[in-house]
């Protein structure tokens, strides 16, 4: 097979070019580290799906004063949007940018970095395949084309896993059902009077709606979840929340201490509250009561901490009061081909009927996967077939160490392959915004090149 060029400083491999594995492979630089990036899609590079399937109707969910791809440098993505420190920049931190713009201020920082940083930071457009150990310690990287990329250590950062199908559709192959509606063109085929379904309501229901209503939609849209949940909005202003020391509380006290402080000071800040303390709670509890938490407690924690810009939040709104938009809670149970459409069965929550309606299209909206043996990546596949890695207790991603490396089948973290960003949820729950894997970027970056860093690109 042919070889990458590699010199005997083996470079860390970094599979997957989006938010995490840019912001990665730029910290390993500034450290002296040589890296590969290793991306399949090259029009992901540097943007990945979040910031870069998407129009400019979509927002971020983060403020852009908490947006900085660098947790030491936090007005970095305000300078870079032409923010200077004056009163403008109080409100342009309060400011939800596209996510359009983001993408682009990754791809500059990538392009900054290469630049700046000559040989440091090499790409190679391909769909990696395997990993395997080498004799010296480091590891052989098999690529799609025949390349192999030796490394000294690897880290996978593909980000979100592709949805999981319903099971409702099981059986069901119609092309109007959408799976996957990040997938390119996957509303296209939608006419703007269509009657669609779209099963969950949180945030990644939200943006099919934008999308629809970008493109005209004015057919009828009921979006189903168990419990009919939509994300709740940021304020309009982001006030600074005051440090809180870290709860005490463990299990259903804790989720009473965390209302009795809403009450205090308002949800947001509750919430916002337990920022920095969301990895340290989640390790705190053991499986058993994760699991719990899981079951009962996300759906109220996702729509609390995971919010809407306010700007979308208002037109949500205006699509439910003119009647274009219903959001109804209930637990779907059936989908066939009608003849003329679909027709859909769902159980309303709490009651005992159910509810059939004709729709012209069915789009799952329920979020990423999560579960790494149902992931059809064959770098995933080969991993864990090979018994080198193994996902988490709770199927949430990959079982990781402290350090993000993964564990094998048998629990040892024995090789230099690491996981960050959704694939190491499993260690510290809260790892898929910005302000979770910048930190994570910079931590990880300190272990795999363990030198003072460089100058700063």
């Amino acid at each position: 097979m042919a070889s990458l060029n590699v010199s005997n400083d083996l470079p860390v491999a970094v599979i997957g070019g989006g938010f995490s594995g840019t912001l990665l492979a730029i910290h390993l630089a500034r450290r002296g580290s040589r890296v590969v990036i290793v991306e399949r899609d090259p029009q992901a590079l540097a943007h990945g799906l979040a910031f870069g399937a998407c129009g400019p109707q979509h927002l971020l969910n983060v403020r852009a004063g908490n947006m900085s791809a660098f947790a030491d440098d936090p007005t970095h993505f305000l300078r870079w949007l032409g923010v200077g420190p004056d009163a403008t920049g109080a409100d342009a931190a309060n400011h939800f940018a596209t996510r359009a713009s983001y993408g682009a201020y990754l791809a500059s920082l990538l392009a900054t970095a290469r630049a700046t940083m000559p040989g440091r930071i090499a790409i190679a457009i391909a769909r990696a395949e395997d990993i395997a150990a080498t004799p010296d310690g480091g590891l052989r990287l098999t690529l799609a084309d025949g390349e192999v990329v030796r490394a000294r250590a690897a880290v996978l950062a593909q980000g979100n896993l592709p949805p999981q199908r319903h099971r409702a559709l099981n059986g069901i192959d119609q092309p109007q059902v959408i799976s996957d509606p990040w997938a390119p063109g996957a509303l296209d085929a939608i006419p703007s009077d269509a009657r669609v379904l779209l099963i969950g309501t949180g945030l990644t229901a939200i943006d099919v709606i934008q999308s629809l209503d970008a493109r005209g939609h004015v057919g009828s849209i009921i979006a189903l979840s168990r419990r009919g949940l939509l994300p709740r909005a940021h304020a309009a202003s982001g006030p600074a929340v005051e440090a809180q020391p870290m709860p005490s509380e463990r299990g259903s006290a804790l989720v009473r201490h965390i209302r009795q402080r809403a009450r205090a000071v308002g949800w947001r800040h509750a919430i916002d509250g337990l920022r920095p303390h969301t990895h340290a709670l989640w390790q705190a509890h053991d499986a058993t009561e994760q699991a719990r938490f899981l079951r009962h407690a996300r759906p109220w924690w996702d729509v609390h901490r995971h919010r809407m810009a306010p700007p979308i939040a208002q037109r949500i709104a205006a699509m439910r009061s003119a009647g274009q938009l219903a959001v109804v809670a209930g637990a779907l149970s059936a989908v066939a081909d009608s003849g003329d459409g679909l027709l859909v069965e769902w159980r309303p929550r709490g009651a005992v009927g159910i509810i059939r309606r004709a729709v012209d299209h069915v789009i799952v909206c329920t979020g990423p996967g999560s579960d790494p043996a149902q992931s059809r990546d064959p770098l995933l596949r080969a991993l864990l077939a090979k018994g080198m890695a193994r996902p988490c207790a709770l199927r949430l991603g990959l079982d990781v160490d402290a350090h993000w490396r993964l564990r094998d089948e048998q629990g040892r973290a024995a090789l230099p392959i690491h996981a960050m960003g959704a694939l190491s949820k499993g260690l510290n729950w809260e790892m898929v915004a910005v302000p979770d894997i910048r930190l994570q970027a910079q931590r990880l970056a300190e272990h795999l090149a363990p030198v003072p860093a460089a100058v700063a690109a």
